[in-house]
């Protein structure tokens, strides 16, 4: 009977927008040489089109689908930090995907160190709004008990990327040992 290699595990990364996935995606990914993708990223390059432009043009529940699509292929992958947009929690079947191969970090900051972060992004559909303090807050309310659904939960305000990503290194370096 043949040995089957057990496959590395995925690290994921959901959170709030602004709260540091995509910067310490990038980062783990080279320290732990590790292959790094955005499902935000996998959107656009199939459809070939902008964020923005799918909100604006086709709405939140079309990005949603397609977001969908992009976690099912993502999912399928070993050995790889994948950083999803912030609303992926909502549909439970991409937590289940994110899951059967990955353990799930949900990367935390306060509405104001949100806002502090992101309050200059144009690219951020979501916040083109007047009071975009009091929309965070009422996303982060609303969002509250999916991203608790998390594996672990990363408190990302006034802690530097090291310290974000020491904690992620040594939860990842356990679980996969724990594993074997």
């Amino acid at each position: 009977m043949e040995r089957q290699e057990k496959k590395t595990p995925n690290i994921v990364l959901v959170g709030f927008m602004g709260t540091g996935k995509t910067s310490i995606g990038r980062r783990l990914s080279t320290q732990l040489r590790m292959r790094y993708v955005d499902t935000d990223d996998v959107i656009e390059r199939d459809s070939q089109r902008r964020i923005s432009d799918i909100f604006s043009k086709d709405g939140e529940p079309a990005f949603r689908e397609l977001e969908s699509e992009a976690v099912r292929q993502v999912s399928k992958l070993d050995n790889h930090i994948i950083s999803t947009g912030g609303g992926v929690v909502l549909k439970e079947t991409n937590m289940v995907e994110l899951r059967r191969n990955g353990i799930i970090f949900c990367l935390t900051a306060t509405a104001e160190e949100i806002y502090q972060r992101v309050r200059h992004q144009s690219h951020r559909p979501l916040l083109q709004t007047p009071d975009a303090l009091t929309k965070i807050r009422s996303m982060l309310e609303e969002r509250h008990p999916y991203y608790a659904k998390a594996d672990y939960m990363v408190e990302t305000t006034g802690r530097s990327f090291g310290e974000v990503m020491a904690y992620i290194k040594r939860v990842f370096a356990k679980s996969v040992r724990d594993s074997k």
